[in-house]
């Protein structure tokens, strides 16, 4: 079975322009995703998936693989769907590049251990919030699912809605998913919905059109940076990490 890791990396991001290159304690950011997604041994091969040159440059600088991609796509999914068409394999797990603080044993949760390769395959993590603030925050998708782990909703705000206590274990999603060449090609040529739209997550292409979403829980400690603002708290993260090794 060929398994492989795909870091999709985009320069010009609408909230945050050139995020994949950001410094972080002297490493670009997308230096950081790479280093924990290379160290899963079930992994055959990782790539950098991106469309702009100043990317590939700095991941050639550090000896990271990359496949350049087109311009055009609006998504990570349509992004991670040329890559299939590119480079075959039973199943594509995706990390995405604004994950920096993501740890190798995170990674291996995603892993397919009875999947059909053939299948329409959708797997995500999602993990607990411990920052109650985070439940508000629009940039943090959150996740509810049913009794077996499928998706029911996904939402930028808060569900399910604290209508008479805010004691709830509210779930977030966390970038790392796993795909089959099948699920891929379903996503693309899928249309987006009105849901997709209005959430703007991607990933309502699979529910909308009638196919499952599998949400596996894991214990992650993890920020994506969406903002200027999550960049200075995982800068002040890694560089803690680094001063306790030293």
């Amino acid at each position: 079975m060929k398994i492989i890791g795909v870091i999709p990396a985009r320069f010009n991001s609408s909230r945050f322009k050139g995020k994949p290159l950001a410094d972080i304690c002297g490493k670009p950011m997308i230096w950081w995703v790479h280093q924990q997604v290379k160290l899963v041994e079930e992994l055959s091969e990782v790539y950098v998936a991106t469309d702009d040159i100043r990317i590939q440059t700095v991941c050639e600088e550090y000896g990271i693989k990359t496949i350049m991609t087109s311009e055009s796509h609006k998504t990570h999914l349509d992004r991670l769907y040329e890559v299939s068409t590119k480079i075959d394999a039973d199943f594509y797990v995706n990390v995405n590049g604004d994950e920096p603080l993501i740890e190798s044993q995170a990674i291996l949760k995603i892993l397919p251990k009875d999947a059909d390769p053939s299948s329409i395959y959708v797997a995500n993590l999602m993990t607990v919030l411990k920052n109650p603030l985070e439940a508000v925050d629009f940039s943090k998708i959150k996740v509810a699912t049913d009794v077996f782990g499928h998706a029911l909703y996904m939402a930028r705000s808060p569900i399910p809605y604290p209508k008479g206590t805010y004691e709830f274990n509210y779930k977030k999603f966390v970038g790392v998913q796993c795909f089959t060449k099948s699920a891929l090609e379903f996503c693309y040529n899928s249309k987006r919905g009105p849901i997709e739209e209005a959430e703007d997550i991607d990933e309502f292409r699979f529910l909308e059109n009638g196919e499952k979403i599998k949400f596996i829980e894991a214990e992650v400690t993890t920020l994506s940076v969406d903002t200027p603002k999550d960049l200075e708290k995982v800068r002040m993260i890694i560089k803690n990490r680094l001063e306790c090794v030293v």
